[in-house]
């Protein structure tokens, strides 16, 4: 949703790129990262569905009070709050799926739930372009902020939230783990250190697109807004929601066959959209340019579910919130908080030579970083299989002692 109003804010307001890449990354991005550890935490020991409850009221009213920021350090402050309520959405999320669904179908099931991703982008986008032209910057926050207040209810009243372990056979030899030793255990395994460094590099380039694709269309290719929201909506809506489902769906069945082909679909993937990037900032075709951005949106989410999967299959049933949190940590941390206010400060310090086209050449240097992100995947499947035997023999062990302790 900012993304698309990056420009009308940044001449409402005054702002450079530097500031604009700060609101829509690194404020939201930070808190995100850093605070959604010890609110998962609360998940792992609490109820997940009243934390998603709260987070998701939060977030909502966070980005609706956005509207009526007058300057840059307000709209700062509203998206910090944005980062916070959201920091509590996803690792609960990702815990309750798992406790829904056995390891073969997990992925799947994971890549159904981040749809929410490339739908809300398209929603956001196509929704936010449109009532930037016809109502402002300020009334397109209000209007996609409030509905979420109203599903933070439905969501109290209507969703359930499965025993712990259940998908697993673990009721009730679930323990409990700080979130010291959730670290101490995820920082043993090396497929979780190169999976999370894979998801950052992705992150870095893939935050700093969605945020600055819009500025870049309409600078290079002098596009409005509804029309680039239009497009944006459809080729990172429909084509990232492909590409997330199929990387669910793909990574389970490569998984059968043996469990590192669960982090090679995200590598192919990640390489696969390098060729594609240089084509979409080179061109100075609109048409072209679009076209050329249909693969990689479509390829690069294809990380998320098998990465989501990859981490839950890494912890065990007590500390899976809080594995998740700490898997969105280094991604949001690298990514979110950091990509796109580098790539405005690179753009901002490329003006000098390039002029209005250094956004362009500065989306064009990070996207290069694909190559980390899959360089780290196929190492995570160089020793994942290993790594999740060790898993399975610890949560083994919690139930054979649990069940001894039941039967004396």
């Amino acid at each position: 949703m900012l993304s698309i109003l990056l420009e009308s804010i940044k001449l409402d307001l005054g702002l450079s790129d530097t500031q604009l890449g700060l609101l829509s990354g690194t404020a939201f991005g930070l808190f995100y990262a850093t605070l959604g550890i010890p609110i998962a935490r609360l998940a792992d020991i609490f109820s997940r569905k009243l934390v998603i409850v709260v987070s998701l009221a939060l977030w909502s009213a966070m980005t609706a009070l956005c509207g009526s920021a007058s300057g840059f350090a307000m709209l700062l402050l509203y998206r910090v709050g944005v980062g916070v309520g959201e920091a509590g959405g996803s690792p609960p999320s990702h815990a309750l799926i798992s406790d829904l669904f056995a390891p073969e179908n997990r992925g799947a099931a994971l890549g159904i739930f981040s749809l929410g991703v490339p739908i809300g982008i398209l929603v956001g986008l196509l929704a936010g372009g449109w009532l930037d032209e016809s109502l402002g910057w300020r009334t397109a926050f209000v209007v996609v902020g409030l509905p979420g207040l109203v599903l933070s209810l439905i969501v109290g009243l209507t969703l359930r939230e499965p025993p712990r372990g259940m998908a697993d056979g673990l009721v009730g030899a679930t323990g409990s783990h700080s979130a010291r030793e959730v670290i101490a255990f995820l920082a043993r395994s090396r497929s979780f250190i190169h999976t999370a460094l894979g998801g950052a590099f992705y992150a870095f380039v893939g935050y700093s697109f969605v945020t600055w694709a819009p500025s870049f269309l309409k600078r290079s290719h002098a596009m409005d807004s509804g029309e680039v929201g239009t497009w944006l909506a459809l080729i990172i809506g429909i084509g990232g929601g492909v590409g997330v489902y199929a990387g669910g769906w793909l990574s389970d069945r490569r998984a059968r066959v043996h469990p590192r082909g669960r982090a090679l679909v995200p590598a192919v993937a990640m390489f696969a959209c390098l060729p594609f990037w240089a084509g979409v900032y080179w061109t100075n075709d609109a048409g072209l340019a679009l076209a050329l951005m249909v693969p990689p949106a479509t390829f690069g989410l294809m990380y998320q579910a098998p990465a989501f999967a990859i981490t839950q299959g890494l912890s065990t049933p007590a500390m899976r919130a809080t594995a998740g949190a700490v898997l969105l940590f280094v991604i949001n941390l690298i990514g979110l908080a950091v990509g796109p206010a580098v790539t405005g400060l690179l753009s901002d310090s490329l003006e000098p030579r390039f002029g209005a086209e250094s956004l362009r050449y500065a989306l064009l240097i990070v996207s290069m970083m694909l190559a980390l992100s899959g360089f780290h995947f196929w190492r995570a499947s160089r020793t994942l299989a290993e790594d999740l035997e060790f898993v399975q023999s610890i949560q083994h062990q919690q139930a054979s002692g649990a069940g001894a302790a039941q039967a004396s």
